[in-house]
C-alpha cells in the first residue's frame, strides 16, 4: 500500500497580528475644567489571545502606554486655539518570546521597553522582575480624531457690586469670570474707568479690588488698585480717567490664553448713574439718622458757621455701599475729621468697625447719639459699646429714660471752655454712664428732674468725643455751634 505523508511542521502558519477596534462616547456634559471623553476598545486575534493594548493621544503625549483595560475616561486640555487630538489604540497578543525586550517596535519605530515591575526602583529592568511579555502588535492601530473648540470667556459683576448714586472716590467691587474651556485659561482681567481704551491689566485669577484715589489735590487724579481689597497688595498700574463731581462708569472684561475676549461689561449699567463726589475738605459728617432733612440742615448750618462749607455729608441709609465694611472704612480715611450723628438706633456694626482703625490712622471723631435697650432689631450691650467707646459701664435703665425740654447739660471742671447746653425737645432712650478713668475724662453732667449722671466724655488723647444725646435737640441756648467749633478747632486741632 502506498500513501502520502506530510509533517505538520513542514509548512507552519505564521502568527497573525491582532486587529483593534474602538468607539468613543462624549460625556453628557463638558466639564468646567476639561473636555471629557469615554473611550471603549477591543481586539480580535484569530490565532491567539489579546493580552492588552497600547494607547496614545497624539498632540498630548508622544509616548505609548500599556493597559489591560478595555475602556477609560480621558480629560482633554483645551488649547489656545481650536484644535483636535487623535486617539490611537493597538492590541497586543500572546505570541510572546518568553524574554524581556528592552526595545519594542511598532511599525519600525522603537516605542520603548516592555512594561515591568521595578521592584528595586532603579529605573531599569533587573533579572527576575515581573514583566509583561508582548507578542505581536496590531500594526494598523485603530484611531479616532476628536475636535476641540476654544470658547471665549464670560464675565459679570457680582451681586455685591451695586454702586450707590453717589460715593466718594473709593469703592470696592468684585466680579465673576467663567470660561467653558476651564477657568484657569483666563489669564487677564482688563479694568477701565470711563474709557475702555485706557485699562489696567490684572491677573486672570483676581476677582476683587478696592479702588482709592491717589491724590485728592490732583487736577487729573488717578486711582490706586488694591488686589483683593488688601492694603498691602497695591497693583503696579493706576486707573485713569476719574471724573470728580461727575458721572463715572467702570468697565471690565476677561481675556483667555488664546487671546479671546469677553465683551466689556459696565457698572453701573446704562440705566443708572454713579457720581463720584470730591471731598471739599478734611471734615465728613456722617448722617446716621433714620429720616429728616431738617436735622441734616441743622448740622450743616452749625458747621458752616466755622468750617465754611468745606465739609461733606454722607447719608449711610441712602447710600448703600458695595462691600460696605471695606468701602466705608476706606471712605472715612479720605478725611481727617468725622462727626457722626444718629438717633437711638445707630449703626453699631459700623461704629465698631471704623472707630479704632480711623483713630489709628490719625483721624479724630465725635459722636452724638443715644442707645435704646436691646430689642429684636437693635443689639445693645456694654461689650459692644466698649469696642469703640472708653466707658466702664452704663447706669441702669430707668422706667422713664427720657428728658423733658429744659434739662441742663453742664460742662465739667476739666472742660470749662465748653458751653453749657439745654435740651429743646423731649429726648427718649437717654442713658448716663461712667467714663473709663484710665483712658477718658468726663466732659458733661446731665441734671434734670428725670435723669442725672455723666453724659459726655473725651478720651485722653483728645481724638474722640462722645455725647449721649442728639445735639440737634440740645440747642435751647443756641450754643451747639460753639461747642462743635471748640471740639474740632480747639481740641481736635482742625484748621
Amino acid at each position: 500500500m502506498l500513501s502520502c505523508k506530510e509533517s505538520i511542521n513542514d509548512n507552519p502558519i505564521e502568527n497573525q497580528a491582532p486587529e483593534t477596534h474602538l468607539f468613543l462616547y462624549a460625556d453628557s456634559t463638558i466639564s468646567q475644567q476639561k473636555s471629557k471623553l469615554q473611550v471603549h476598545w477591543w481586539g480580535d486575534d484569530k490565532d491567539g489571545l489579546v493580552i492588552g493594548y497600547l494607547l496614545k493621544w497624539e498632540g498630548i503625549d508622544n509616548s505609548w502606554s500599556f493597559t489591560k483595560s478595555n475602556d477609560s475616561v480621558f480629560t482633554l486640555p483645551i488649547g489656545t486655539v481650536d484644535t483636535s487630538f487623535t486617539f490611537l489604540v493597538a492590541a497586543v497578543d500572546n505570541s510572546w518570546n518568553n524574554k524581556f525586550d528592552e526595545n519594542v517596535y511598532l511599525n519600525g519605530v522603537d516605542i520603548g521597553s516592555e512594561p515591568f515591575v521595578d521592584a528595586n526602583n532603579n529605573g531599569i529592568y533587573d533579572e527576575g522582575e515581573i514583566f509583561t511579555d508582548f507578542g505581536s502588535i496590531d500594526d494598523t492601530p485603530a484611531s479616532q480624531s476628536f475636535p476641540i473648540k476654544n470658547s471665549s470667556p464670560e464675565i459679570a459683576w457680582n451681586d455685591a457690586s451695586v454702586l450707590p448714586e453717589r460715593s466718594f472716590p473709593t469703592i470696592t467691587i468684585g466680579w465673576d469670570a467663567f470660561d467653558l474651556d476651564g477657568n484657569e485659561t483666563i489669564i487677564e482681567i482688563d479694568l477701565a474707568l470711563n474709557d475702555t481704551s485706557d485699562f489696567v491689566t490684572l491677573s486672570g485669577s483676581v476677582r476683587l479690588v478696592s479702588l482709592i484715589i491717589d491724590d485728592l489735590k490732583s487736577t487729573q487724579p488717578l486711582m490706586n488698585v488694591f488686589i483683593n481689597a488688601d492694603a498691602n497688595k497695591l497693583h503696579s498700574e493706576k486707573l485713569l480717567n476719574l471724573k470728580l463731581d461727575s458721572v463715572n462708569r467702570l468697565y471690565i472684561r476677561a481675556v483667555d490664553n488664546s487671546g479671546a475676549k469677553s465683551k466689556f461689561v459696565s457698572l453701573p449699567d446704562t440705566g443708572r448713574n454713579w457720581i463720584v463726589e470730591k471731598p471739599k475738605g478734611d471734615l465728613l459728617l456722617i448722617d446716621d439718622y433714620p429720616s429728616g432733612e431738617e436735622i441734616t440742615t441743622f448740622y450743616n448750618e452749625k458747621f458752616s458757621a466755622f468750617a465754611f462749607n468745606s465739609f461733606n455729608v454722607f447719608d449711610i441709609e441712602e447710600n448703600q455701599l458695595p462691600y460696605e465694611s471695606i468701602t466705608f472704612i476706606n471712605t472715612i480715611k479720605l478725611f481727617k475729621y468725622v462727626f457722626w450723628y444718629s438717633g437711638s438706633k445707630p449703626r453699631m456694626d459700623f461704629t465698631n468697625l471704623i472707630t479704632r482703625k480711623f483713630l489709628q490712622a490719625g483721624g479724630k471723631i465725635a459722636y452724638s447719639l443715644t442707645f435704646q435697650d436691646s430689642s429684636s432689631d437693635f443689639d445693645f450691650s456694654l461689650q459692644t459699646v466698649q469696642s469703640f467707646l472708653p466707658v466702664d459701664n452704663f447706669d441702669a435703665e430707668k422706667p422713664l429714660s427720657f428728658l423733658f425740654p429744659g434739662a441742663n447739660i453742664i460742662s465739667s471742671v476739666e472742660f470749662t471752655d465748653l458751653p453749657d447746653l439745654k435740651t429743646s425737645t423731649t429726648i427718649g432712650f437717654v442713658r448716663t454712664f461712667n467714663p473709663s478713668d484710665i483712658s477718658s475724662t468726663k466732659v458733661y453732667d446731665l441734671t434734670s428732674s428725670q435723669l442725672n449722671g455723666k453724659i459726655a466724655l473725651m478720651n485722653k488723647t483728645k481724638n474722640l468725643f462722645f455725647i449721649g444725646l442728639p445735639l440737634h435737640q440740645c440747642d435751647a441756648s443756641g450754643n451747639v455751634s460753639e461747642l462743635l467749633q471748640k471740639i474740632y478747632v480747639n481740641h481736635f486741632g482742625m484748621n
